[in-house]
């Protein structure tokens, strides 16, 4: 049974020192494997164990990198295993196949994006317009497909996000918070829709998958199984779907719980929605409660 397993990275495979969440001892602490630098310095983590699960896992399935980071941010990150032979870059909008982007994918995001929503300028400006320079730290964009905000989240207004979710909602646009990041991105530019191209290629019956926040809940919500780890905005808002386990555990601690999950899921038989007999997931947690309904 062929399958696919397709994973966001930031906070929930791989975590900064601020997000790592290293709640015990420092004498009892994990070992950590840097698998990202940036301007030569360190800057992103996995558990040694999970680096290893996680080369198990690339060697013996479809394993997609599944980001919203551009292309450049992507390949600042050196995984575990075999380099991927999928990746998926700028929430769906990139597809690298061994490297380098697909051009029919790009062609095929280009004329979704032109018949459903308003253009990114437009979308740009008001972000620029109405944000507060008191708490606006950086405007960008990112591969010509989406904006972003970073901001001081301690100063930024409580409904402001909400509006702006409202008047973007009404042009075509989603926006979600991550951390100091506002993200407005276009409704058609997803990571489902770029993993389905991925099992359509390859021809995989299964797809497994796990993200922590807003712009993974299409994700999770295509794939046969899926997993949450305990902090990010999907936690934090209670979103839950039947088939998607939400695990207890936050912060480094989670990329390994969803790493060894992953592996427990492909190797387990007809690995698909149905739950085990005794109500547990593939790999042998109880489904959580609230995933239940629905």
């Amino acid at each position: 049974m062929s399958t696919v397993v397709a994973s966001d990275l930031d906070r929930t495979l791989i975590y900064s020192a601020p997000a790592l969440g290293l709640a015990m001892p420092d004498a009892e602490a994990p070992r950590l494997l840097c698998v990202e630098t940036y301007e030569r310095k360190p800057l992103s983590y996995m558990t040694e164990t999970a680096a290893g699960l996680l080369a198990e896992l690339a060697g013996s399935t479809t394993f997609v990198p599944t980001t919203t980071r551009t292309r450049e941010q992507y390949r600042r990150i050196h995984l575990p295993g075999p380099a991927p032979e999928f990746a998926i870059c700028a929430n769906g909008g990139q597809l690298l196949v061994r490297g380098e982007s697909d051009r029919d994918w790009q062609r095929t995001v280009a004329e979704r994006l032109a018949s459903h929503c308003a253009p990114l300028e437009e979308i740009r400006t008001h972000l620029v317009r109405t944000a507060d320079p008191a708490w606006l730290l950086k405007e960008r964009t990112a591969e010509d497909l989406f904006a972003y905000l970073v901001v001081e989240r301690p100063l930024l207004p409580d409904t402001w996000v909400k509006d702006l979710a409202g008047w973007a909602g009404e042009r075509g646009w989603t926006v979600s918070l991550q951390g100091r990041k506002i993200y407005a991105v276009p409704r058609p530019l997803t990571k489902s829709a770029a993993v389905a191209e991925v099992a359509r290629r390859t021809g995989a019956s299964v797809v497994l998958a796990a993200g922590d926040s807003l712009l993974d809940a299409d994700l999770l919500l295509a794939a046969d199984r899926g997993w949450r780890p305990g902090h990010g905005e999907l936690a934090d808002t209670g979103w839950h779907a039947p088939h998607v386990t939400a695990l207890d555990a936050q912060g480094v601690a989670a990329g390994e719980e969803i790493t060894r999950a992953f592996l427990h899921a492909a190797a387990a038989p007809g690995h698909g929605r149905s739950p085990a007999p005794d109500g547990s997931g593939a790999d042998g947690s109880a489904v959580d409660a609230a995933a239940a309904g629905g």
